[in-house]
């Protein structure tokens, strides 16, 4: 397929290079030029601008940090939707609000544009070994359209609906869940460390007990390691997700008094200045509210 993608993060950059390693031809665009030269080199074409890395393709991609950030790309002055061609498809894999998701579902229609979102679940490292978990939503045609790429950048992927804004839903509600068992994970070791208990024993305990998810066990780990750094995924990320969720929940009318409580453990670690250490710092910050010294 011919191809484009915005934006090189530690997340777009390793999702672009899986494409052009499945074949897909692909022009790549990203604020620094710089970060395009490994996928250059690899024979991707560096396009001036997201409208350029849209023009002529079938798909573009976009993976951005943030709400702000995707807006601007998408529907910027020379954005994804100035070069997309009508009946093309963005697929957007950035964690946005579901509101924005709406928004882009709406300006892409009124272009003549399909939009599938598209946000995954995976780590950095998941994303260069292809072991991303892909979700999709929007219309049948666009997403079926999509599927070749979107199956070239993981190891599996959930079709949730015909409204893009439903695979927001669910990747909020899953950061969610990794958001709060943190917490709990962090509160488990902050007591059995103060307790006494070496935090290696507890790991050991929890491995052979509790841990049946790789996802679980990996942040379990570093938590009694203390390895917050380098960020996989960082707390200020974190507490925009999780605001995210209770953003979509006050429209919804549905209570969420966790996501309250890790919403405000977030805020605290970023005010404290944490906020680019790994979201599983919540471990660091809630020893420390124990009385107990933590790496950072």
């Amino acid at each position: 397929m011919k191809l484009g993608f915005v934006g090189l993060g530690n997340m777009g950059l390793p999702m672009a290079k899986n494409l052009l390693a499945a074949g897909h031809e692909v022009a790549v665009w990203n604020r620094t030029p710089a970060r395009a030269e490994p996928l250059v080199r690899q024979g991707a074409r560096l396009a001036a601008s997201p409208a350029d890395a849209a023009k002529g393709a079938e798909v573009v991609f976009s993976m951005l940090a943030d709400d702000r950030a995707a807006e601007a790309v998408a529907l910027g002055p020379t954005g994804i939707i100035e070069g997309l061609a009508k009946g093309a498809v963005h697929v957007s894999s950035s964690t946005i609000s579901v509101a924005l998701s709406q928004k882009l579902t709406d300006a892409h229609a009124n272009a003549g544009q399909g939009y599938v979102s598209s946000p995954v679940f995976g780590r950095p490292e998941a994303a260069e070994t292809k072991q991303l978990w892909v979700l999709a939503a929007g219309a049948k045609a666009d997403v079926d359209r999509c599927k070749p790429a979107l199956e070239a950048l993981g190891r599996g992927l959930t079709v949730l609906g015909e409204q893009a804004s439903m695979a927001n839903v669910a990747k909020l509600s899953g950061n969610f869940l990794i958001a709060a068992m943190l917490e709990t994970l962090s509160e488990a070791f902050a007591f059995t460390r103060k307790s006494g208990i070496e935090p290696k024993q507890f790991m050991e305990l929890f491995q052979n007990v509790f841990a049946r998810s790789p996802i679980f066990e990996r942040y379990a780990q570093a938590i009694a390691d203390e390895k917050y750094s380098p960020a996989g995924f960082a707390m200020r990320l974190g507490l925009k997700d999780v605001g995210l969720v209770l953003e979509a929940a006050r429209a919804a009318e549905v209570p969420m008094p966790l996501a309250s409580l890790v919403r405000d453990q977030y805020l605290g670690g970023v005010a404290q200045g944490h906020g680019d250490l790994d979201w599983s710092a919540l471990g660091g910050l809630v020893a420390e509210r124990a009385g107990l010294p933590w790496k950072h």
